[in-house]
């Protein structure tokens, strides 16, 4: 029964979200996409582009975010299946000229399931590959 499968896969999130320390809670992306998921699993969302795509980012935006990335000590950004990674190179690029290393990590899906034939393919599925790729990529 999918509300069984829904229910299941809302617990395992919770629980791999669990793996996190509170300081590992901060999922940067492209833009504020996943504030609906920061809300509901006490993650901090921060959005380069803001709530839009559209929005333009300037030095300073980026600036902000690098340094706000050292001070937290954040190991890894993420781009979404639909989004650029112009923006993320550019932060990754900020933080290397300061001696720091982030990664870039994902794509998340924000927008989209991913292809019909792949664990992404469904609701239930693209859950659980962006909290995959969150918790793996936030625990390096």
């Amino acid at each position: 029964m999918y509300a069984e499968e829904i229910l299941e896969t809302e617990i395992w999130i919770q629980n791999e979200i669990r793996q996190l320390d509170s300081m590992q809670k901060v999922l940067i992306t492209s833009h504020d996409a996943f504030s609906y998921f920061g809300r509901k699993y006490g993650i901090e969302v921060k959005g380069i582009q803001g709530v839009s795509t559209l929005s333009e980012v300037g030095l300073k935006d980026i600036s902000d975010m690098v340094e706000f990335i050292i001070q937290r000590n954040i190991p890894s950004i993420f781009v979404e299946t639909s989004t650029s990674q112009k923006t993320a190179q550019s932060i990754l690029d900020g933080c290397a000229a300061k001696n720091y290393t982030v990664q870039l990590a994902g794509p998340l899906y924000s927008d989209a399931l991913g292809e019909p034939d792949t664990d992404a393919g469904t609701y239930t599925g693209m859950l659980r590959e962006n909290v995959r790729m969150i918790v793996n990529s936030l625990t390096k």
